[in-house]
């Protein structure tokens, strides 16, 4: 609800703008800092309000718009809550940041709904992405509008200023010592695992940790990994690509049932169990020990530390590997905490595995580009990857909340899941829906999700699989209630 409304006054003139060109005229009763949040952030996309320009002082534009100024600081607190601009004293309110990418209000071309049309292939998820959608709620988005750009180029600035000239040559595939260094740092101080420096391995994000390992383990006569079911539909096609099978064990609402995985007979198992995907399970502290003695009678188990640095309403859960790390291969990222395309994050595996973990990755690129290593290990030495975390938390919390708040309003027969923690929420539903069918409809109207029923290979209750973390509070009751709608005209 706009919280800054016109007064009688306002209402019954017409003003303008010379910035933007902007017509109070257009905006909607009672909807004008709704209105003037979306111009703003609509110029900020295309480059016409670039960053570091600054937007016109409140009481300023206020004037020429003819509305209270109470309608423009609410805009522009909207902006700042976005992670788009920034109050500066008085430097006023400068833009430092462009949405992730420019929305488009064009009709989604019905192909693209095609993307649900037939079992999902190796392709499914590069279709999804660039389908052409006005709101985007898939899961697995952090917010990238919040990339801490000022601390990441002063972090860059002071790397730079003390690099040797010999630090732009080839060097060590395992990555570079000052970010082996500041991930065994991170890793001790959050998520309780005590490791060599010499021991992490820097990989290009989870997906290819994984692809590393296995190739390891088919080398070692493991051809099979149990894995969650739901779980991950990207992992499993991720594992299938190495030729290791994929047996599915059931999530519960305590996590993997770990009796159904010994009796599979798998010699290793792939999970999440910081905040599983897709559900959102923590793995309770009884299948912890039971998995732990799983493990210490020979099995492997593969822990992806799935979001587990965004927790909201729960205690820290330490990490597996902290327990048995003979027996755990550990994987991590900052795709979730700063961004995907940095493609920086780390392995930890058995000292059996290393060398051959090492020598993939020898083969695989010869390790990393060492700016961006050097770059992240100053801003987790600084404390800056830290206070970015805690904002982000805040950030989340609200969107979150907000995502809850729209699927209670609209869609009051679904059940939400997994609200505790993460970037995203699992959203079931009542009756015989099918969800594929609910998220093509969907992208017809301008809204990407994705089903539940993609990352099952058991049959599950039809569902869908939202992320938050991107998406200001407005835009998520938006898209919430586009699926609602979506959900009333399914046949």
């Amino acid at each position: 609800m706009d919280r800054a409304k016109p007064s009688a006054v306002e209402g019954s003139i017409t003003a303008g703008a010379d910035f933007l060109q902007l017509d109070v005229g257009q905006a909607p009763p009672g909807g004008r800092a709704d209105w003037l949040a979306g111009r703003l952030r609509a110029a900020i996309a295309d480059g016409r309000v670039p960053v570091g320009a600054r937007l016109p002082a409140s009481r300023v534009l206020a004037a020429e718009l003819g509305v209270s100024r109470g309608v423009v600081t609410e805009a522009y607190q909207r902006l700042t809550e976005d992670g788009h601009v920034v109050g500066r004293g008085r430097a006023g309110t400068v833009v430092v940041a462009t949405p992730a990418a420019v929305v488009s209000r064009l009709p989604v071309p019905p192909a693209r709904a095609e993307v649900f049309a037939d079992q999902p292939g190796t392709d499914v998820f590069d279709a999804l992405r660039t389908a052409v959608a006005e709101l985007d709620l898939t899961p697995g988005v952090p917010d990238l509008a919040a990339f801490p750009r000022a601390a990441w180029l002063r972090a860059e600035r002071a790397v730079l200023h003390r690099l040797a000239p010999a630090a732009f040559g080839y060097g060590d595939p395992t990555g570079t010592p000052a970010l082996r260094l500041a991930v065994a740092t991170w890793l001790a101080r959050n998520r309780g695992i005590r490791v060599d420096p010499a021991e992490v391995v820097i990989v290009a994000g989870v997906s290819q940790g994984l692809g590393l390992l296995a190739q390891v383990l088919h080398e070692d006569g493991v051809h099979t990994v149990a894995v969650e079911d739901p779980g991950s539909l990207g992992v499993r096609q991720h594992l299938r690509n190495w030729r290791l099978d994929t047996p599915p064990v059931p999530v519960d609402e305590h996590g993997l049932r770990v009796d159904l995985l010994a009796a599979s007979g798998a010699p290793a198992v792939m999970l999440t169990p910081a905040h599983q995907f897709p559900t959102g399970v923590v793995l309770d502290g009884e299948r912890r020990r039971r998995l732990l003695r799983w493990a210490d009678r020979g099995g492997l188990v593969i822990e992806d530390d799935y979001d587990a640095e965004h927790r909201y309403d729960r205690p820290p859960v330490p990490a597996l590997r902290g327990m048995l790390p003979d027996r755990v291969c550990y994987a991590g990222s900052v795709s979730k905490l700063l961004a995907p395309a940095l493609r920086l994050g780390w392995m930890l595996v058995p000292r059996r595995y290393h060398p051959a973990l090492v020598a993939a990755k020898r083969m695989a690129d010869l390790g990393n580009a060492a700016l961006p290593q050097l770059v992240l290990a100053e801003l987790m030495d600084s404390g800056a990857l830290e206070r970015h975390l805690r904002l982000l938390r805040r950030r989340h919390v609200r969107r979150r909340d907000a995502m809850i708040r729209a699927v209670r309003a609209h869609l009051p027969g679904a059940v939400v899941h997994g609200a505790a923690a993460g970037l995203h929420l699992l959203v079931t539903l009542d009756g015989d829906v099918d969800d594929v069918a609910l998220a093509a409809a969907a992208l017809r109207s301008g809204v990407k999700v994705q089903p539940l029923s993609w990352h099952g290979q058991r049959p599950q209750p039809p569902g869908l699989v939202l992320g938050y973390a991107a998406n200001p509070t407005g835009d998520i009751e938006r898209g919430i209630a586009t699926l609602a709608a979506a959900l009333r005209d399914l046949p």
